[in-house]
């Protein structure tokens, strides 16, 4: 499990300017069954895209991270669209 956290994390923090893209992969190639149950499309989008932190969108490194925070996406798209 240790070591699990410890790929995350190196995972993470890759700095997209200084990846070896010939490792990433474009995210147009990952085909996920949408017939198959939620945890089984996460795990066979984790497989697929190797780093789901950075991956390539055609010639464009692209690089995810995340707020440590409770609100959801769909709370910030609200309050964004309300104008608050």
């Amino acid at each position: 499990m240790r070591e699990n956290r410890l790929v995350l994390e190196e995972m993470k923090n890759v700095d997209p300017g200084e990846v070896d893209r010939s490792k990433l992969v474009q995210i147009g190639d990952v085909k996920v069954d949408p017939k198959k149950k939620k945890d089984e499309r996460i795990a066979d989008f984790v497989r697929q895209i190797k780093n789901p932190y950075c991956y390539l969108d055609g010639k464009t490194v692209v690089k995810i991270s995340f707020s440590d925070t409770d609100r959801t996406i769909e709370d910030c798209i609200s309050d964004y669209l309300r104008g608050a």
